[in-house]
């Protein structure tokens, strides 16, 4: 099924051309049919219709996502460190998705996946054939009163690496710290890099010992009742912690933030009825996170939580076969990284091949992610694992260890990997690299 632009638009007085995408100022809605449509840019999205759009032919596939930029945001830690730029960061949207697809310049709000159609925003249609959402997760700054006053005022020592439009304001916030508390928060909700809140700990833990300030006490809440998901890195992170000087308060959840006191307002999950108050000179706050609405609201896609429900193992929709998801938007119990995304893409591509030939899918995601927990400036464990919290290393060596290689790799290596593999659907994660360097033993 070609992808067309309908008579309606044909005859519209008022279509704009505006590079690779037709954007219409007209009241007549535009009509879009294709045989792959994309829902979202990011990572998975880019990858995917990467894969597809020249197998498949010139606007047989169909992007739809609103954005200008392209972040690269496993980079954010080395920005809110110091160690990188946010120009280094992103690409124009236009310049990393594939050129034989048609981009939409437009969000989705509604699903009919009894229809293979999905409405925009603009109130143009597109039918499909399948459909890959990737619409990842979104950050609820508003949840928590008073965070996003305190991200906005540059005085109030309130700061977030997970957002572009924050992330430059951490490292300030570093460099003037020279006593009292700095405080590292992780939700009590779904997160996007599970890692990162503690990464940036370390990170200015590290900056504190290297500049002699003694007088600054580096406090890690979280409201998990782990440090870590995967226990082998778990026992590795509470040394870490120990040799930083880090205290980590396990089971407490920010709740509020008063920038003009700096005071930060805590909630004990063990003890749900009991709230405690901490001061602080630096705030780092992991917003809490939540499923994107055209997809939560959606009962015939979504589970309880409002993510994209699919089978853990095919990543093909419970209920509707020519759906597949991928990434953070989705009910794949594993950690939501770039990484797994690139774990997702070969098992992806397998098997909505399949779907599209009438075939059976046979092709299984084992739940591989990798988190590079920078740990201070030139270290980091790079933690793998699988969905049951296996290691699943990539290298013939210990990957508990803290190692310069490793930070190495995260911070030179990865991101021409991102923008030069992966987003071109030439990187699907490790594996191959795993059974050469394992010599071909299970791993």
């Amino acid at each position: 099924m070609n992808c067309y632009k309908s008579l309606a638009y044909l005859k519209s007085p008022c279509r704009i051309l505006t590079g690779r995408n037709l954007s219409t100022s007209t009241a007549l809605r535009d009509q879009h049919s294709c045989r792959l449509l994309v829902v979202g840019g990011g990572a998975g999205g880019c990858s995917i219709a990467a894969k597809y759009a020249s197998k498949l032919g010139k606007n047989k596939v169909i992007i739809i996502d609103p954005a200008d930029r392209h972040y690269y945001q496993a980079m954010f830690t080395m920005i809110g460190g110091g160690m990188k730029k946010l120009n280094q960061s992103y690409k124009e949207m236009e310049d990393v998705l594939p050129k034989d697809a048609l981009w939409l310049k437009d969000t989705v709000t509604e699903i009919d996946p009894k229809k293979s159609q999905v409405t925009t925003q603009k109130g143009d249609t597109v039918a499909y054939d399948y459909m890959v959402v990737a619409t990842g997760i979104e950050l609820d700054f508003e949840k928590i009163p008073g965070l996003l006053e305190g991200l906005k005022d540059h005085r109030s020592g309130v700061c977030s690496n997970y957002s572009p439009l924050y992330v430059t304001k951490t490292y300030g916030c570093i460099q003037r710290l020279d006593s009292g508390n700095a405080i590292f928060t992780y939700p009590n909700s779904p997160v996007k890099c599970a890692g990162a809140p503690q990464k940036i700990a370390y990170i200015t833990a590290d900056y504190m010992q290297r500049n002699g300030r003694k007088n600054v006490k580096v406090l890690y809440n979280t409201a998990l009742p782990v440090i870590f998901k995967a226990p082998k890195y778990a026992t590795s992170l509470w040394k870490v912690a120990e040799k930083k000087k880090v205290k980590v308060n396990l089971n407490v959840d920010l709740i509020e933030v008063r920038p003009d006191k700096k005071e930060a307002v805590f909630k004990s999950l063990s003890k749900p009825d009991e709230t405690f108050v901490q001061e602080y000179q630096m705030l780092h706050v992991c917003p809490p996170h939540r499923p994107t609405p055209v997809i939560a609201r959606n009962k015939e896609l979504s589970d309880s939580t409002g993510f994209l429900a699919i089978d853990k193992g095919t990543l093909q929709h419970v209920k509707y076969p020519n759906i597949f998801g991928i990434g953070d938007c989705t009910t794949l119990p594993t950690s939501k990284t770039g990484a797994a995304v690139a774990g997702q893409l070969g098992v992806l591509r397998k098997n909505l091949s399949a779907a599209m030939a009438g075939k059976t899918l046979t092709s299984t995601y084992d739940g591989y992610t990798s988190c590079p927990l920078v740990t201070g400036y030139g270290s980091c464990i790079m933690a793998e694992f699988d969905y049951d919290s296996n290691p699943l290393e990539t290298f013939p060596f210990d990957q508990g260890v803290e190692r310069r290689t490793m930070f190495l790799m995260k911070k030179d290596v990865m991101p021409q990997l991102y923008f030069n593999l992966m987003l071109r659907g030439l990187w699907e994660g490790p594996g191959i690299f795993r059974k050469i360097m394992h010599l071909g033993l299970s791993k």
